[in-house]
């Protein structure tokens, strides 16, 4: 019995290491395909160059704030792959009692919508990876989080917060208020059921689940959230 247990443990354990073997091997060589085409720094350079691109200075720390507490909290941690996260994300699909949540950083995230690798395979989230990875050793978090708003998609054919901003709110993106923030940092997890036109119902549920992340992470008070939540905007 006791052999035929160490057998099942040593195939389990060459499964495994074969799957990640293959895991990152297929996103290596994706990587390398991907950026020969074109690079990191020039996909980057060309969003730097888009007229509409906001810099960090130009963005409201309200909207950086709602953004990280209910997309990526512990973006400033971790180095572009949160494996913290991914076992949160995986927990609180069963834990009615956690806010429901992805196992993507905000710097994958990125990884994918500079590429526009959209498609849900396992290569796709291997390359994914490996752009990532050189997002965080080449970019600080503040350019990070910068490009990630830069090119987002925020619903009603918004891409950035400067289209969604003025779009939305007529604000530039600089004097976003908390409220405002809130409600714009909540689209971009399901942008076509969030949009502010024509389902703004459902955009304000999701305005009060970033309200709740971002009192969980001390950016304001639990006591504030029904003031911001029922603010003017």
């Amino acid at each position: 019995m006791k052999k035929f247990v160490k057998f099942i443990f040593k195939l389990l354990l060459i499964l495994i290491i074969a799957f990640v073997g293959i895991f990152f091997g297929k996103g290596y060589w994706g990587y390398l395909e991907l950026t020969q085409q074109e690079s990191v720094d020039q996909v980057v350079s060309n969003v730097m160059s888009s007229p509409n691109y906001v810099s960090y200075e130009d963005i409201s720390p309200e909207l950086i704030r709602a953004t990280i507490a209910i997309e990526d909290r512990r973006f400033y941690d971790h180095g572009g792959v949160d494996y913290i996260g991914l076992v949160r994300a995986a927990v609180s699909q069963f834990d009615d009692d956690l806010l429901k949540s992805g196992g993507s950083t905000i710097t994958q995230q990125l990884a994918k919508n500079l590429y526009e690798m959209f498609d849900s395979t396992w290569n796709r989230k291997s390359t994914e990876f490996f752009v990532a990875k050189y997002l965080e050793k080449h970019y600080s978090k503040n350019e990070i989080i910068t490009l990630y708003v830069n090119v987002i998609n925020y619903g009603n054919n918004y891409t950035g917060i400067y289209e969604a901003s003025i779009g939305y709110l007529d604000t530039y993106p600089e004097d976003l208020t908390v409220a405002q923030a809130s409600l714009l940092a909540g689209i971009p997890q399901s942008p076509s059921n969030y949009d502010l036109v024509y389902h703004f119902e459902a955009a304000k549920q999701k305005q009060l689940s970033v309200l709740r992340a971002m009192a969980e992470c001390g950016y304001i008070s639990e006591s504030d959230i029904n003031a911001y939540y029922n603010a003017s905007v």
